[in-house]
C-alpha cells in the first residue's frame, strides 16, 4: 500500500501538513513552517545534489528500516540535519517527500545537470567504450551533467562532468528537449520490471512510482504515494470504471493504482505478480480485495 527542483521537472505541492511532504519534528523544522508547527528550532536547510545513481529514502535512519522511496542521480535534496551515523534528514525537491538519505549519496549542488536518462536503464563506463566493465547503472529520470564527446567504433559517448565516467550519447536526452508525448507508452516500457516496495528506478518500482516516473518523463509532476495521487492528479470521472474508459485514465484502489491502456487493459506494478504487468482490468478488479475507489482522468 503506497498510501500509508530537480532541473528536469516542476515540483509537486500539497497544502496540508502531511508529514511525508512537510519537514517537521519536535527538535527541528523547515523554516517555511514557522508559525504552522511547533519545533525547538527552525532551519532553512542546505540544497544538495544526489550524486549516487540512486539511494534509499527512509522514514527511520537505519539500514534495516523499510524503504519509503528512492532518490535519483541529479535530484536536489534539501538537508536540514545530519547525524553521526551517516544519514541526512531532509526533503526531496522533486515530489516534496521527507525522509532520511545516506549522506554519502549527496554532494555539491553544482554542476547543474544538462541531460536526463531517457531509457529504462543505462550503464556508465570508466571510458568511452562499451567493452569496458560497467562502473554503474543509471535509471530513467536520472539527471547528470555531460561535457566532452568521443567516438569509439562508431558509437558516440559523453563524459560525465568531472571525469567520473562516460555514457553512450544515445541514452541521454538534453533537459531542454521536449518531453515524451505518451506517458502510457513509457509505463509499458517497465513491463516485467520487478515489484519493489518503495522502489523508484528502472531496477524496481511500486505501483505509484510507476505512475510518477511515467508522468515525469512526459513532463508532468506527480506526488509519490497513491493517496496523494488520487487527491491531486486529474479529475474524478463520474461513474468510475462503469463510465467510458480512456487511455491514460488512472484506476485507484485503497493503496493501489493502475494505468488504463485502453478500455480493457491496464498496466501496473503488481505485488501479486511481483512485477509490472499488463492484464485485463476486469481480472485486476476481481482479484483485488477492495473495489476501486475512483477513476481519474488527467486531461
Amino acid at each position: 500500500m503506497r498510501g500509508s527542483a530537480v532541473p528536469c521537472y516542476e515540483p509537486c505541492r500539497m497544502n496540508d501538513l502531511d508529514p511525508r511532504l512537510n519537514a517537521f519534528r519536535p527538535d527541528l523544522a523547515d523554516a517555511r513552517l514557522k508559525g504552522k508547527v511547533e519545533a525547538a528550532r527552525f532551519a532553512a536547510g542546505t540544497a544538495r545534489r544526489v550524486i549516487a545513481a540512486s539511494a534509499p529514502l527512509k522514514r527511520t535512519p537505519r539500514p534495516d528500516a523499510s524503504l519509503d522511496s528512492e532518490v535519483l542521480r541529479g535530484e536536489v535534496f534539501t538537508v536540514f540535519a545530519e547525524d553521526d551515523d551517516g544519514w541526512s534528514w531532509g526533503q526531496l525537491d522533486t515530489d516534496r517527500y521527507v525522509g532520511h538519505v545516506p549522506t554519502n549519496a549527496l554532494g555539491p549542488i553544482a554542476p547543474e545537470p544538462t541531460h536526463r536518462i531517457a531509457v529504462l536503464r543505462a550503464f556508465a563506463y570508466p571510458g568511452p567504450d562499451m567493452k569496458l566493465p560497467a562502473s554503474g547503472t543509471l535509471s530513467l529520470g536520472a539527471c547528470l551533467a555531460l561535457d566532452q564527446e568521443a567516438t569509439t567504433r562508431g558509437s558516440s559517448y559523453r563524459r560525465i562532468a568531472g571525469g567520473e565516467g562516460w555514457v553512450l550519447a544515445v541514452v541521454g536526452q538534453p533537459i531542454a528537449a521536449p518531453p515524451e508525448n505518451d506517458f502510457v507508452a513509457v509505463a509499458e516500457r517497465f513491463l516485467n520490471v520487478p515489484y519493489l516496495w518503495g522502489g523508484r528506478t528502472g531496477l524496481g518500482v511500486d505501483c505509484s512510482s510507476l505512475v510518477q516516473l511515467a508522468l515525469m518523463t512526459a513532463g508532468k509532476s506527480a506526488p509519490r504515494d497513491t493517496d496523494q495521487q488520487e487527491a491531486m492528479l486529474g479529475r474524478a470521472v463520474e461513474g468510475g470504471i462503469a463510465a467510458p474508459l480512456h487511455r491514460g485514465d488512472l484506476v485507484f484502489w485503497k493503496g493501489h493504482v493502475a494505468v488504463l491502456i485502453d478500455g480493457e487493459y491496464v498496466v501496473h506494478a503488481s505485488g501479486y505478480h511481483a512485477m509490472v504487468v499488463i492484464e485485463p482490468l476486469a481480472e485486476a478488479v476481481a482479484r483485488i480485495a477492495s473495489p476501486p475507489t475512483s477513476l481519474r482522468r488527467l486531461a
